[in-house]
Order: C-alpha cells, then structure tokens, then sequence
C-alpha cells in the first residue's frame, strides 16, 4: 500500500474556471506506479473551488462562469460580509456550492476519468492570488 501527500501552490489566475490536470498530473510521477487506487485533490481557500466536467470546449468554461456570476451575483443589499469587495461573499457561496475537494480514481497509473473530463479551478475573486492544493494519493 502506498500513501503519498504532497501540497502545490497552482499560479494565481483570473476569476473564472481553469483546467489544472495537467498541472496536477505534473507533480505526481508516482501515480504511474499504482494499479488501483484514489487521488483526493483538496483546495485549501473558500473563495476557490474544484470540480471536474468538460475538458475540451473552452465555451463550457465561459457558461460556467456566466451561470455562477448570475445565480450568486455581487452587491446583494442583504448582504452583510463585505470585508474584501463585492466579490467576497459571493466567491465564499460559489466555493460552499461547488465544493473543496474531489476524490478521483486511479487505474494502472492514470485518473480514471472519462475522455471529455478535466479538473478545474474554479477561481471566485478578482484578485484570487496564489492557491493551494493537498493532494493525497493512496493505493497500489
């Protein structure tokens, strides 16, 4: 059995949702030596979420976006939370609806994802900065 934790810093990125799998595939060389397993990815801020869906149409990405900012929109008057810009309260509810972390599956050494899936950071704040992730692997 192998266990393996690792913590990356993703670079800072606009508000939007941004494929990253390729650039948590890069910090895991030692996926390829499991059969069976499962990678936990963990996003250590709550005004940034993951989730995992279309990886090949950039306009999926766009309505994502476009569908958040209009379900949860900014300067709401019975908002009370307002300590860093009208878009803090609203990233810290995108964040709680879509989620801190994914439990992915590993299969002879690669996510077992299907062929139009990807991860994303899904990034809240106009000015999000750096994020972190913890990424936990264990199987073997």
């Amino acid at each position: 059995m192998i266990w393996l934790q690792k913590e990356i810093r993703l670079k800072a990125r606009p508000r939007g949702f941004h494929l990253v799998t390729e650039e948590i595939l890069r910090e895991l060389p030692e996926l390829e030596k499991l059969s069976v397993g499962m990678l936990n990815v963990f996003i250590k801020h709550t005004s940034a979420a993951l989730t995992i869906n279309e990886n090949a149409d950039p306009t999926v990405r766009q309505d994502f976006e476009s569908f958040f900012n209009r379900a949860v929109p900014e300067d709401e008057p019975y908002y009370k939370h307002r300590d860093e810009g009208p878009d803090d309260l609203p990233s810290h509810i995108k964040g709680s609806i879509l989620g801190c972390s994914l439990l992915i599956p590993v299969t002879e050494g690669r996510l077992n994802v299907g062929i139009w899936q990807g991860i994303y950071l899904c990034e809240h704040r106009n000015h999000g900065g750096n994020r972190q992730l913890v990424l936990t692997v264990y199987g073997e």
